[in-house]
């Protein structure tokens, strides 16, 4: 029997690929021969002083961007409303932002941002390439459900996080580092959540919130970051928040410690311990072992304050 949700999928696989041909849409040449649209540059706040480079965010929706992405539209007026430059475009004129950028961060140099849905996700990591060929840093890249064609994370790319669903017919994206990579990488499966689709994971409130705090940190916050990177992958449970990590770092097992003991102290949730560690949840670990513990990037002056004195 025919299920409802494989003809839906059938359908809207249909309608995806009927407007890549419309556009004429090449991946490897996205963008060749549609004008960008018209967006102006949010004007600086006034009175504010300029301590330090705003980053600017490029967003891309996916196929039938208008329809389907529209998360990506409501995430752009809020990261405008917190002060910062952004603009969110079709994934089909990837290239010609791509260049526009190029121009825009020789005259002023500040940090890129690029965050994509669906084919956008696709677009912000061919976006990514780009740039390294002009020996420009990405800052963040944000890869919502990206198509399962998606290539892997450049070396130019400071941090990555792709939230997808691994079951995804139009998304499923599992988009991995190149080998060599020494940026941060968090990658986070929602498959177990089923209230999640394809359709609204770039609407969700709790990740834009975590995304607008992530980019209003960049300028303050060192690429590298203090000790180790440990890249992370996740399949978020079911019952579990949605928490944006940006990497994981290695901390040394003492006496006594367990992985329970070991969550508490860090604070955070066994789960994110378990699954990135072997072992029982309260059996002692052996003195001296490696144990991957997540972390999230924050201003030089408040690292102090987020780490566990003890460690």
């Amino acid at each position: 029997m025919i299920r409802p949700t494989q003809v839906a999928a059938f359908v809207i696989g249909t309608m995806l690929s009927a407007s890549m041909v419309q556009v004429g849409f090449d991946p490897a040449k996205a963008g060749s021969s549609t004008a960008p649209s018209e967006q102006l540059l949010s004007p600086p706040v006034a009175g504010q002083a300029a301590i330090e480079p705003r980053g600017r965010v490029y967003l891309f929706r996916g196929a039938l961007g208008p329809f389907f992405s529209r998360g990506m539209d409501h995430l752009t007026d809020k990261i405008e409303h917190a002060g910062f430059t952004a603009s969110v475009d079709e994934f089909t004129i990837c290239r010609l932002i791509a260049a526009k950028a190029i121009r825009q961060y020789h005259e002023d140099p500040a940090p890129i941002i690029l965050i994509g849905h669906s084919m956008g996700g696709y677009c912000a990591v061919i976006f990514a390439e780009v740039l390294q060929a002009e020996n420009i840093p990405v800052s963040l890249v944000v890869a919502i459900d990206p198509a399962h064609a998606t290539h892997s994370v450049p070396l130019n790319v400071e941090r990555f996080i792709n939230i997808f669903l691994s079951k995804s017919v139009l998304g499923g994206g599992d988009v991995k580092p190149l080998a060599g990579y020494q940026g941060h990488y968090a990658s986070f499966d929602l498959s177990e959540h089923d209230e999640v689709t394809h359709i609204n994971i770039e609407k969700m409130e709790q990740v834009h919130a975590q995304l607008l705090t992530k980019i209003a940190q960049l300028a303050r916050t060192p690429a590298k970051g203090a000790g180790e990177t440990v890249p992370l992958r996740y399949i978020v449970p079911a019952n579990a928040e949605i928490e944006l990590w940006d990497s994981g770092m290695p901390v040394i097992a003492r006496p006594g410690d367990t992985l329970q003991s070991i969550a508490a102290s860090y604070h955070v949730p066994l789960w994110s311990i378990t699954q990135m560690n072997k072992g029982a949840d309260n059996t002692p670990l052996v003195p001296g072992e490696r144990i991957v513990v997540p972390r999230h990037l924050v201003p030089l002056a408040e690292v102090s304050a987020h780490a566990p004195s003890s460690r």
